[in-house]
């Protein structure tokens, strides 16, 4: 099933209404700030209304975990752009209490591939290759480690410019309360 099609209609209505109009704003953020945050479905909403953030107030990333991987990935690469190129001048990085990274099984999401048609001569060639999907797939021993772990990535990356404020923090996925667990690491290039 898929909602392709809901969406579609949705959206035809959405545009003739002009109910886009309530969120036109420019492309740099109003607050300067990029927050890097989980995909949970439960922070969608919350942690926008939590943090005070409207439409057009911060670049918001989202990634597994608020992990970021490789320090020349797409998330990292994202952060420098919006530092760079779109007016941010501080990071914030938001994990969140229950956590599904916590938890991640390598071997298990590998089984599921195997039992999704995935072979075991891709899983052989990539292993080859150098790809290591158990590393690649690894979870956090817990949430605060994941935060600090991209806290530490982004102030220690070798282009970050220097000054750049970078916050870790925590946020209650049912209640939203935020806490702050580093504050303010710039990095010193």
């Amino acid at each position: 099933m898929t909602q392709i099609n809901e969406i579609l209609d949705h959206n035809k209505a959405f545009v003739e209404n002009k109910e886009y109009e309530s969120f036109i704003s420019g492309k740099f953020p109003e607050k300067k700030v990029v927050v890097l945050t989980c995909m949970d479905t439960r922070l969608t909403e919350l942690l926008p209304r939590a943090m005070n953030l409207r439409n057009g107030d911060a670049k918001i990333l989202k990634t597994a975990g608020a992990v970021i991987s490789s320090p020349f990935g797409s998330i990292m690469r994202s952060i420098l752009v919006a530092l760079y190129e779109l007016q941010a001048e501080e990071v914030i990085v938001v994990g969140h209490h229950e956590c599904g990274m916590a938890s991640l099984n390598a071997d298990r999401i590998m089984s599921k591939m195997r039992d999704r048609g995935v072979s075991e001569e891709v899983l052989a060639t990539l292993d080859h290759s150098g790809v290591q999907l158990g590393q690649w797939f690894k979870g956090v021993e817990n949430e605060t480690e994941g935060v600090m772990h991209s806290v530490n990535m982004i102030v220690n990356h070798p282009l970050m410019p220097s000054g750049v404020p970078v916050h870790g923090m925590l946020i209650d996925p049912k209640t939203g309360a935020l806490e702050l667990i580093s504050n303010g690491y710039e990095s010193m290039k």
